[in-house]
């Protein structure tokens, strides 16, 4: 059980990481951008939401796999392939939970507001002045939240870490697995244990939301 804990968080704490670095940008641009084109990506970014995820895992695994697009690239990192593997696992995370970092931060930044902006501008603040020193404090509870519902919802992936990473223990086995597996072998005290404390810690990930949702509409008044 211990090391699929570790890996879980291992890969919730990498896949977090990744989107509030690649998110926060992307949703920026998604919020400052009126054109068809952002909505056509705004559309591809939440697709996530609504697609079954063994049809994401499918295409990924396809995508990652040694024939597919990217395995001519993976000579030069020393890898046959990305499937059934922590780095497959990291970028399938990323990819699915790219809609629950990418929307809480593009309604906050929407939230901001031109005015405040302007204001920076009219002190000579260039924009990426006033996006450092403006835009990305007053909208750090959509943000913050994001990154909180990113991690969670990686800790509770299963269906895109199975079609990806397969169920190789110490490797690529996270623990929605390790429920699974236990309910497959009927080691129903294991999976109580396991299942009340991810019920637990996505109670608390949702209460812990709520408040910041609470305090950022709160200082926006």
């Amino acid at each position: 059980m211990w090391p699929a804990i570790t890996l879980t968080i291992e890969l919730a704490v990498v896949t977090t990481a990744v989107l509030v670095v690649v998110g926060v940008p992307l949703a920026w641009w998604l919020a400052r951008n009126g054109s068809w084109v952002a909505e056509i990506v705004a559309a591809i970014v939440a697709l996530p939401v609504v697609l079954p995820p063994t049809v994401m895992g499918f295409y990924l695994l396809i995508l990652l796999g040694p024939n597919g697009p990217l395995a001519a690239l993976l000579p030069f990192t020393g890898m046959r392939t990305l499937a059934f593997s922590f780095p497959g696992l990291v970028v399938g995370s990323v990819v699915y939970a790219l809609p629950f970092m990418v929307q809480p931060a593009r309604n906050a930044f929407q939230a901001v507001g031109n005015a405040p902006l302007e204001a920076a501008a009219t002190l000579r603040a260039s924009p990426r002045d006033a996006f450092f020193s403006v835009a990305l404090p007053l909208a750090q509870g959509g943000i913050l939240t994001g990154a909180i519902l990113t991690f969670a919802h990686t800790i509770g992936e299963f269906g895109v870490v199975l079609m990806i990473g397969g169920d190789i223990p110490g490797k690529t086995e996270v623990l929605s697995i390790v429920i699974f597996n236990d309910v497959e072998t009927m080691q129903w005290h294991s999976a109580f244990i396991l299942s009340a404390s991810m019920a637990g810690f996505a109670f608390v990930v949702i209460f812990i939301t709520m408040l910041i949702e609470r305090r950022s509409a709160r200082q926006r008044a």
